[in-house]
């Protein structure tokens, strides 16, 4: 997609002024195309974008005001942008913009101030844009409401609908009247037909205690009648009961053993044989239990929550018993912590031409893969000369060496490498560099290795 950018590189500290004017210009043509790049750094390393919203304020020329969600391009290295909408760009003249950060841990910092222009195209000079005003939380907000309105709406129908089935039930009034009416008929009838008028007043006499006899129990029965069908699925229905009566989970007591609960969800705390030993923590537990057995183990699978910190472990019983607890790894294990080393012998941090540096830094995930990137220059070479060290969790388990990538100034069009030692103690050596001219012009690391 074709874009015009404006890039903007901002150092977040005190000491920066209030407000810069850019050379930026856009055009009101430029619909979906204007985009500002915006690169943070702070004390001459990337700004770190995790667990942030970035929130940019824009002040037009005519009074028009917007406040934006920026996109976060590069959580690591501090790199977001924003595409102006197609009605923030035909506001033309001067902008006047403000970038704002805010964080889950509700602190917030603004970046910087700056403005750029809006020229107006020729094909919109007769185009006079009206005053506007657009915040992103209150757009939000009125979805919500119309939302909850149209639940409202909904709830509304419902009930009017069960009123309407409530119309039909029959009362006991109404029963009653039937009976009455039935009564009468059969008087009628029974009077055009019988033989003499005693004999059909004892018929009459018979058929009212018939019909009390059937009607009166029906009338003081509160219960309600069911259909066959309905009694056959009750009788045929499940039996067992995953929950207490209010449908929540149930609490165990303390130290209640997790391989004995049958089951069903439980949630407790001090339980034995949870995935961490010795752990008090609440532990939410889901138990499934099978109808199988082979030596004597009834197979089943339990899964158990952490409550305070949402970790996840799962377990299974198999014929030889129970198999073990296994955690769950989750798209929060994926973000890592990374660490900058002290360099040492007089190796320093290697920045670019382009005035980009190459931080040099190490992490491990949740497997316990260790990686190392970034780039340094000027120091000492040699078999057992470090660099710099590693943190006790991030040595390897054996000693090794890597090659990577080394300056090719001096000799010009030949790619150039360096191999570099990694000891279980953590120090990182480069050993040697195949650029003989200018060895330590520039020493690149892009290594992973498995933390013992």
């Amino acid at each position: 997609m074709i874009r015009k950018n404006g890039p903007l590189d901002f150092e977040v500290n005190a000491y920066t002024s209030s407000s810069v004017s850019t050379s930026i210009n856009f055009w009101t043509q430029d619909r979906q195309t204007a985009r500002l790049i915006f690169k943070l750094t702070k004390d001459g390393v990337p700004l770190p974008l995790a667990a942030v919203t970035g929130k940019l304020v824009l002040v037009m020329s005519d009074g028009s005001r917007f406040i934006r969600d920026v996109t976060i391009v590069d959580r690591m290295n501090g790199h977001a942008e924003y595409v102006l909408s197609n009605q923030e760009v035909k506001h033309y003249g001067n902008v006047q913009a403000e970038l704002n950060l805010y964080y889950t841990n509700n602190q917030s910092l603004s970046v910087h101030q700056f403005s750029f222009n809006i020229s107006k195209s020729l094909i919109d000079q007769d185009i006079v844009p009206i005053t506007e005003y657009y915040v992103d939380e209150f757009e939000d907000l009125r979805a919500k409401i119309n939302e909850l309105y149209e639940e409202s709406i909904q709830t509304i129908d419902d009930l009017r609908a069960k009123f309407d089935d409530l119309k039909n039930i029959e009362t006991k009034q109404g029963a009653q009247s039937k009976v009455d009416a039935a009564l009468e008929a059969a008087k009628k009838y029974t009077d055009a037909h019988a033989e003499t008028p005693a004999g059909a007043k004892d018929k009459v006499a018979a058929a009212l205690e018939e019909a009390k006899e059937y009607v009166d129990p029906h009338l003081e029965n509160k219960k309600i009648h069911v259909t066959e069908s309905e009694k056959s699925n009750w009788n045929n229905g499940q039996l067992y009961r995953l929950t207490p009566n209010d449908g929540r989970v149930a609490r165990v007591p303390n130290g209640t053993d997790i391989f004995t609960l049958p089951t069903g969800p439980y949630m407790g705390a001090q339980l034995l044989n949870a995935p961490v030993e010795n752990d008090t923590s609440f532990y939410y537990v889901d138990v499934f239990e099978t109808g199988y057995e082979q030596n004597g183990v009834i197979y089943k699978r339990i899964i158990a929550t952490r409550s305070f910190d949402n970790i996840t472990w799962i377990g299974t019983f198999h014929a030889q018993g129970f198999k073990g607890w296994e955690r769950i790894i989750t798209s929060r294990d994926a973000a890592v912590t990374w660490k900058t080393p002290s360099l040492s012998k007089g190796w320093k941090q290697y920045v670019s031409t382009d005035g980009f540096p190459h931080t040099l830094r190490y992490s491990k995930d949740a497997l316990g893969v260790v990686e190392i990137i970034g780039s340094i220059t000027g120091g000492v070479i040699g078999n057992d000369v470090e660099a710099f060290t590693l943190l006790d969790g991030y040595l390897p388990l054996q000693s090794m060496h890597f090659i990577g990538v080394a300056s090719s100034l001096g000799t010009p069009g030949v790619p150039q490498y360096h191999r570099t030692y990694i000891g279980t103690d953590g120090r990182v050596c480069v050993q040697s560099c195949s650029n003989t001219v200018n060895p330590n012009e520039f020493i690149t690391f892009g290594f992973r290795f498995k933390a013992k």
